[in-house]
């Protein structure tokens, strides 16, 4: 995987990413990141997780938490659609979901700093570049910095808390 520097440099090359809708907009995340495009399945609800978490979702046997990325891009929440889409990516060292409205296709892009970009906004940690496509911009995001430290560490324990009787008693 790249480092947020390498994914945010300034250069020539081309990069991969997936582009998907959310509330009629546009976002990407990087190819590299994303691990496969589901249909959208019930969500469990995860105890102790943070507002972040929508809930949790079974994949082949492994708990896969879902987040709310509508909250996180300011976006007005929506009742899950069965036409909506799960987005199975690595968010560093963690498997996790995006619930988006339809993924669109991978596209390559070349993206640009968001210093170079003007009025975007600087502060937002997850937001790793903007890139033109023919359609217009699209903010790419750095789903390694998409959950804070202190939500990281409260969803660890969240899931750690589902664990067997068993397993807590050994």
């Amino acid at each position: 995987m790249r480092s947020a520097e390498q994914v945010t440099s300034v250069d020539d090359s081309e990069r991969e990413v997936l582009v998907f809708e959310l509330a009629g907009q546009a976002f990407a995340i990087a190819l590299q990141d994303v691990v496969e495009v589901l249909r959208a399945v019930a969500l469990h609800i995860l105890p102790n997780a943070p507002a972040i978490v929508e809930g949790i979702i079974n994949v082949r046997g492994s708990v896969v938490p879902v987040l709310d990325i509508r909250a996180r891009f300011g976006l007005a929440s929506k009742p899950l659609d069965i036409e909506d889409q799960l987005i199975l990516a690595v968010a560093g060292q963690r498997r996790v979901a995006l619930r988006v409205d339809r993924a669109l296709g991978l596209t390559r892009v070349r993206p640009l700093l968001l210093e170079q970009a003007t009025n975007l906004p600087r502060d937002i940690p997850h937001v790793a570049g903007v890139a033109l496509l023919p359609d217009g911009l699209v903010l790419l995001h750095d789903l390694r910095a998409f959950l804070a430290e202190a939500e990281s560490t409260q969803l660890s324990t969240a899931l750690d808390q589902l664990a067997s009787p068993k397993e807590r008693m050994a």
